[in-house]
């Protein structure tokens, strides 16, 4: 029954930092064996895991993004956030936040993994 809304803007200019918020209902971001991460995908092209938060606060990120995400929560809002620094045109993409049982989520067809809807951000050229 667990429900993920992301929130923030949907346009970016490029080299300040993207912000997006994600709401949980029906869950807690601190539930036991929980992984709450972000994943992007950019038009035309795949899944790209960014990170998670771990429901004991412990973070991991994607390297390849070279260190330019922050994933933080706010427990009292039952909220996650993704904060992407630095951001050039070529992070336009769509947004998700999701729940899972793993760190890492790479297809919307695993099992037991929870999605928000997306979110669309473009960054200005």
């Amino acid at each position: 029954q667990v429900q993920l809304q992301e929130s923030g803007p949907g346009l970016v200019k490029p080299s300040q930092t993207l912000s997006l918020t994600c709401t949980v209902s029906g869950g807690s971001v601190t539930t036991n064996s929980y992984y709450w991460m972000w994943i992007r995908q950019p038009p035309g092209k795949g899944l790209e895991w960014m990170g998670a938060i771990d429901y004991r606060g412990r973070l991991t990120y994607n390297s390849s993004l070279k260190g330019r995400t922050s994933i933080s929560r706010d427990t009292s809002k039952n909220q996650f956030t993704l904060q992407l620094s630095s951001v050039t045109p070529e992070d336009t993409a769509v947004y998700y936040c999701a729940r899972a049982e793993r760190p890492v989520v790479t297809s919307k067809d695993d099992r037991g993994t929870s999605w928000g809807q997306g979110t669309q951000v473009t960054v200005s050229s």
